[in-house]
């Protein structure tokens, strides 16, 4: 049996826009779970709890970040090596007994830097060798104590497609989509990733990243084949048409996105190929943002890799401000590990979208906790702060509502009611310098 803790005299935040700052409350968690919220003055403690005074600080559920790789940290990379230096590197280094312990290792690495940092659930969509799955199982063997972990293994892709082949199983037709469906499941995977469009990491030309890749037909083939077994299709989107063909094959959240339609739209709202009948959004602002808008002699990549940043920035931001104007289910996700986007910076996500959405704190905090949990279909488990919900809570020294960089800075975090007393993080430096030029320069 877990130890049982007491939350006294905290300020709640519930995860919910509508609902307010609940101050002088505790909290009681026992065997991994929120047993009881109320006023301190009217909640008896047990004796055998370990009760924690957190007075004067703020109690919130933990952060959920909708679209994470694990592989790599956030520090800048390229893609750049010739196909048979990738060969070579991917077959006789990483595929190999040693380089998949190296890649296990900086993988739990950086699950654990996101849990430090608050992140207490984690959507993986997309890692190498089903490492992600192993980790997932060790977590929930209780072999270490990690984040809420969803994977999904290999992307899925066509030959020549984003993410392929070292990072991506690869079919051409309906029916070859389908199998690699199964070869995921087979393999445990919580969710299915697919590669509509080219992307911006990987694309040699300028036009690339976006450019469609599956067919209609493809992508209704991977949601017809996860929809039976009631599993998730996530889908890599960067331009309209790719969005449209997305929808229509029946996904279930598009990931990064672009600028919208009146059909496209309207398919967000109501999608009958769907999961759940609709599409949620997970958009990717501040992956993008730094290498579009930043000069080449600051992030040190490619004139192809900028143009198509832009590209992609721009229109991912019009397709978001459209999805607030609609009411399109939105989630939040920061695509960390690629290239100047870290594990512990998810509020940096946040900043960016309330500064370029005018969303206020609430409706962010709800977007980062609740909704993500409903839109990864986890909301039965966590998200927000509720009796018989995981007690998957972070505390902190100042009010987010306030000030949304106090997420920065947790004190305490809590995750499946194990608790991490004095969370530490180790950050990037150049990273974050660069990072904050960023964020003093965003319109």
């Amino acid at each position: 049996m877990k130890t049982g803790y007491a939350f006294k005299n905290c300020n709640v935040i519930y995860g919910e826009a509508g609902r307010g700052v609940d101050t002088h409350m505790t909290i009681l968690i026992q065997d991994g779970l929120i047993q009881e919220i109320g006023k301190a003055s009217d909640v008896a403690v047990p004796g055998h709890y370990q009760a924690i005074d957190v007075e004067g600080k703020y109690v919130m559920p933990g952060l959920i970040n909708a679209h994470v790789h694990l592989f790599a940290d956030g520090k800048p990379f390229t893609l750049s090596a010739s196909e048979g230096l990738l060969d070579f590197a991917f077959h006789h280094l990483l595929d190999t007994r040693l380089g998949r312990s190296v890649l296990k290792k900086r993988m739990k690495r950086n699950a654990l830097t996101a849990l430090h940092s608050g992140v207490t659930t984690m959507r993986s969509v997309g890692e190498f060798l089903y490492t992600d799955v192993q980790l997932r199982d060790e977590i929930k063997a209780n072999q270490f104590v990690g984040p809420n972990l969803l994977v999904s293994g290999y992307f899925l892709s066509v030959t020549g497609g984003h993410g392929a082949p070292y990072l991506a199983l690869v079919g051409d037709s309906p029916w070859e989509a389908r199998r690699n469906v199964r070869i995921n499941v087979k393999n445990g995977v919580d969710l299915i990733k697919i590669c509509v469009t080219g992307g911006v990491t990987d694309a040699r030309t300028v036009g690339e990243a976006g450019r469609l890749q599956m067919t209609e037909e493809e992508v209704a083939a991977i949601c017809e084949e996860a929809h039976k077994i009631g599993i998730r299709v996530a889908a890599h989107v960067e331009s309209t048409e790719g969005v449209r063909i997305a929808l229509k094959g029946g996904v279930d959240t598009i990931e990064h996105g672009a600028e919208m339609d009146e059909e496209i739209i309207n398919l967000y709202q109501n999608n009958p190929r769907a999961l759940k009948g609709y599409t949620a959004l997970i958009p990717t602002l501040q992956a993008a943002y730094p290498s579009a808008k930043l000069d080449l002699s600051l992030t040190k990549v490619s004139e192809t890799v900028k143009e198509n940043s832009r590209r992609v920035y721009d229109s991912m931001l019009k397709g978001v401000r459209q999805a607030v104007e609609h009411g399109i289910q939105i989630g939040v996700g920061t695509d960390a590990a690629m290239p100047y986007v870290t594990h512990y910076d998810l509020w940096r996500e946040l900043d960016h979208f309330m500064r370029q959405t005018k969303l206020n704190p609430r409706r962010i905090i709800e977007q980062v906790t609740k909704s993500n949990a409903e839109i990864l279909g986890i909301d039965h488990l966590t998200g927000s702060i509720d009796i018989g919900k995981q007690a998957d809570l972070i505390v902190l020294e100042q009010n987010p509502l306030d000030n949304i960089q106090a997420l920065a800075d947790t004190a305490m975090v809590m995750v499946r009611g194990n608790l991490i007393q004095t969370p530490s993080v180790t950050r990037i430096q150049a990273v974050d310098e660069l990072l904050d030029l960023v964020w003093t320069i965003q319109e």
